[in-house]
């Protein structure tokens, strides 16, 4: 079933089990969640991009069962199954009987209104929220696979490879989206820190702080309902999950800071400090958030010669991205 037939059945209340009333999407480039009232569901497209390869039925079965794996760590509770989708002479039918044609993460649906991205811009994110966050995120790191198969995301070689591709892919950015001084002041510093720092990324892989991590920790991940939620940890790519457990706080660290809430930022990093007991954090902590910003101006970037995205979206992500290379300097500067 083409992917256009298979979305279009899917928003049909009917293909889902009884008590459904109405479908609405979000989507990815590599997935759609339709949400459905008390549930929703995660299909995955079957896209093969160099970093995922969702091509064929049984690696979306494979990577649908690593989601769930993966984010049952922090949220236990809202991812429920992987669940058939069936296809009969009436349609589609999510969780139904018979062979399946594809699969789907069945979670609970949290109301999309008390994520913390939309909280922050409401100023409703306080002192508390944060101190639960960090405490979480202490925990789980914690308890998070580490050693032989994982380390090797935290060396200084894999560090390296990680920055050469994001200059190699942003180079044609410089003069446009990149000042080439920004750029060449940022390549420099990034060289010249993990030059000089070789032997604190080697401390970090002994003292065990490289780790299956989610992999993918901002504002727009986390959910504030009663309690809090971090959910849709990476599954498809152990080069995106497995990291520094410092490279996870700088992430949203990064974030709040370019949501211009710095002071959220500093006392969700001392809380994590405070709870890990990883004061080591604080020594490369610009380093991962300059690597941060800098990723998140690339992709973004990317936006740009997509010919699918229209001019009104290419200008925001232009600002953007231009925003994102500006606080990855400010970072930069300060290693």
């Amino acid at each position: 079933m083409a992917e256009f037939d298979m979305a279009e059945e899917l928003m049909k209340a009917e293909s889902y089990p009884r008590g459904v009333d109405s479908v609405s999407l979000i989507q990815t480039h590599i997935s759609w969640v339709f949400l459905t009232g008390k549930y929703c569901y995660k299909v995955k497209k079957p896209v093969d991009f160099e970093f995922l390869d969702f091509s064929t039925l049984e690696k979306r079965k494979f990577y649908c069962e690593e989601e769930l794996r993966v984010n049952r760590r922090l949220c236990p509770d809202i991812y429920v199954d992987v669940v058939p989708i069936t296809r009969d002479s009436g349609g589609l039918h999510v969780e139904g009987k018979g062979d399946a044609i594809d699969y789907a993460v069945k979670m609970v649906q949290l109301p999309q209104e008390r994520r913390m991205d939309l909280l922050l811009e409401e100023g409703k994110v306080d002192g508390d929220v944060i101190d639960e966050i960090s405490k979480t995120l202490a925990e789980f790191h914690g308890a998070a696979r580490t050693g032989e198969g994982i380390n090797t995301y935290g060396s200084l070689e894999t560090i390296k490879a990680n920055w050469s591709q994001n200059f190699e892919q942003t180079r044609n950015l410089r003069g446009s989206l990149i000042p080439e001084d920004l750029f060449d002041s940022i390549e420099k510093a990034v060289g010249e820190f993990m030059q000089g720092n070789s032997k604190m990324f080697n401390e970090r892989i002994k003292s065990n702080r490289i780790r299956e991590c989610h992999g993918d920790v901002h504002s727009g991940n986390i959910f504030v309902d009663g309690r809090i939620y971090i959910f849709d940890a990476i599954e498809f790519n152990p080069a995106f999950s497995c990291s520094d457990t410092a490279a996870e706080i700088a992430f949203l660290g990064m974030d709040l800071d370019f949501k211009e809430r710095k002071d959220l930022s500093e006392s969700f990093v001392d809380g994590y400090v405070e709870c890990s007991r990883d004061g080591g954090v604080h020594d490369l902590l610009n380093f991962y958030k300059c690597y941060r910003a800098y990723v998140r101006a690339k992709v973004i970037g990317f936006k740009l010669f997509d010919a699918g995205v229209g001019q009104e979206e290419k200008g925001e992500a232009e600002r953007l991205c231009k925003e994102y290379f500006s606080l990855a300097q400010e970072y930069a500067v300060n290693f």
